[in-house]
């Protein structure tokens, strides 16, 4: 990654400020532009954008566009994806784009020896999945060892649960007939005990995903679930030899899956050169992949691929996926709008938010950059959104009204897998009516206008205050012709990429998130005092120990 001097991105974050101070509002950028919708929409794939609803002129984007030149962004994807050692702090390269890549272009795109080794690997682990896929759908389990399931639980939590529970209930017109997918990730058992209520044991397959299989909360869980086919076993005069066939493990730490009790044919790798939440690409999608059937993750893969290559090889003016970037830079930077709402149109994408919450803020919520030098401008907002039109009955009050702006993503697609037109109408009318309001507003003049003839005039100015709507407030949106694998695959994708965009103009290194280690082991340290077995003792502050203290009364 390209580093400019202290001086240099100085110069550079204040003219962006005072340029944002300069900058029109959107009612005014529309009516200054005819062609303005054509300027800032474009299409990826089967993904129509629309930026023009933003607070950005062409002479800011190209402001920004040179930045993202004088920052050799170009080279950085370049480095990415050709395997160098992009993820500086762990020492790693970053190949996440290697997993939806088809072999005939791995030689070429991996040069050294280790990494050809390494995308052999890769392809070692899709086969493997196929191979899994393929056994249970055509009612062979007991081919590649495990038993035929009516129900598959993916244990796992982060990026091990979040990718592919998105992916599943996303396509859940293409699940496989008689096959169900269940998530457990919580530590809390509440959830887990439900869970297992309402499955049978006999024809359960779980599969714990675990980068290190160290995570408390999947050992928990899996220890749980192993725990509950044990006693189903032993209730049923079955060999303890049969456990296994209700398991299999994603890891990178072979050893730990095994030392749990895992076989090891059992055993799916995963590689350190990629990331928990870029991890959906992998085996730890094994249970999307069982979810939809093995071609379609294949074309899931390929719909990333085609996101992938328009941000690899278009130049930067014309880069959809940069312009996204450089938008929501404007948007944090320039403009100082704190936080983003997403608010997909589509029930099946209800997860998306949680999503790409994990994926932004662990990626880029940083403070310090790769040199470990503090940086001096803030970096990703906070994402937070929900289903419209849900959301229009809650939270939407604070962004059409609220003292704070707060940028909108829109998430439509265009042609349902259902047959209700009137329903689907309804929920697009919303949509694009929603992002209207936001740039049109409401002034105190048609306020007045609406306000009942019979009341005080003291009494119509107080009610058309509160019914002003200011406007000129941001959003983009995102139209998918249909929800497929494909179109999916691109959509997650363009989104990582543009991620990995931020995180070169922002300075910082989106690929560690040493962020989420300090609750984790203070944690670990914390459980023996509630289990009993510590004092309420150490080196913790006056309200942990007396949080502690009352947390032990309880058994």
């Amino acid at each position: 990654m390209c580093r400019l001097s202290t001086a240099l991105n100085q110069t550079f974050w204040t003219e962006l400020g005072t340029r944002a101070t300069n900058a029109a509002s959107i009612s005014a950028l529309f009516a200054a532009d005819d062609s303005r919708v054509e300027k800032f929409s474009g299409r990826i794939g089967a993904i129509q954008v629309d930026l023009s609803k933003q607070r950005m002129n062409p002479a800011n984007l190209a402001f920004l566009q040179q930045r993202a030149e004088a920052l050799d962004l170009a080279g950085a994807i370049r480095a990415m994806f050709d395997g160098q050692i992009v993820n500086a702090s762990e020492h790693r390269a970053v190949l996440h784009g290697l997993l939806r890549t088809p072999e005939c272009d791995v030689p070429a795109l991996m040069q050294p020896s280790d990494l050809r080794s390494l995308a052999g690997c890769m392809r070692t682990a899709h086969a493997q999945m196929r191979r899994i896929c393929d056994a249970i759908h055509q009612g062979r389990a007991r081919d590649v060892g495990v038993l035929q399931p009516t129900d598959i639980v993916n244990i796992g939590i982060g990026g091990s649960d979040l990718g592919p529970r998105l992916v599943t209930e996303a396509l859940i017109g293409d699940h496989v007939p008689n096959l169900r997918v269940h998530f457990m990730t919580n530590v809390d058992a509440h959830g887990s005990a439900r869970l297992l209520t309402s499955l049978n044991p006999a024809t359960t397959l779980f599969i714990v995903v675990s980068k290190t299989f160290s995570t408390q909360e999947t050992r928990l869980n899996a220890l749980f679930a192993r725990a509950w086919v044990q006693r189903y076993l032993t209730d049923a005069g079955l060999s303890a030899d049969s456990l296994s066939a209700h398991f299999l493990a994603v890891s990178s730490n072979v050893k730990a899956a095994i030392d749990f009790g895992m076989a090891p044919t059992h055993i799916l790798p995963m590689s350190d050169t990629v990331g928990g939440r870029y991890s959906v690409w992998s085996a730890v999608g094994l249970s999307a992949a069982l979810a939809i059937g093995f071609e379609k993750f294949e074309a899931f893969l390929a719909g990333a691929r085609a996101a992938d290559l328009s941000y690899q090889t278009l130049p930067i003016t014309q880069n959809l996926t940069i312009n996204l970037a450089l938008t929501e830079i404007w948007n944090r930077n320039g403009l100082g709008y704190a936080s983003r709402a997403v608010v997909p149109y589509d029930d099946r994408l209800a997860r998306l938010p949680e999503f790409l919450q994990q994926l932004e803020m662990e990626s880029n919520g940083k403070r310090v950059g790769a040199d470990g030098a503090a940086i001096n401008h803030e970096t990703c907002p906070v994402v937070w959104g929900g289903i419209g039109t849900n959301v229009q009955h809650a939270f939407f009050q604070a962004i059409h009204q609220g003292t704070q702006v707060i940028p909108v993503d829109f998430i439509g697609i265009l042609q349902p897998d259902h047959p209700y037109t009137e329903h689907h109408q309804a929920l697009l009318a919303n949509m694009l009516a929603q992002s209207a309001a936001l740039l049109r507003g409401k002034d105190l003049a048609q306020a007045l206008r609406e306000s009942p003839s019979n009341l005080t005039d003291a009494a119509r100015n107080a009610l058309a205050a509160q019914r002003v709507f200011p406007g000129d407030r941001p959003s983009t949106t995102f139209l998918l012709d249909r929800l497929t694998p494909e179109s999916l695959g691109q959509f997650l994708a363009m989104l990582e990429n543009k991620v990995h965009a931020q995180s070169v103009l922002w300075q910082v290194n989106a690929f560690d998130q040493w962020g989420v280690e300090l609750g984790k082991s203070l944690a670990n340290e914390l459980l023996p005092a509630l289990q009993g077995t510590g004092a309420v003792a150490g080196d913790w502050d006056a309200s942990t120990k007396a949080l502690l203290r009352a947390v032990r009364k309880y058994p």
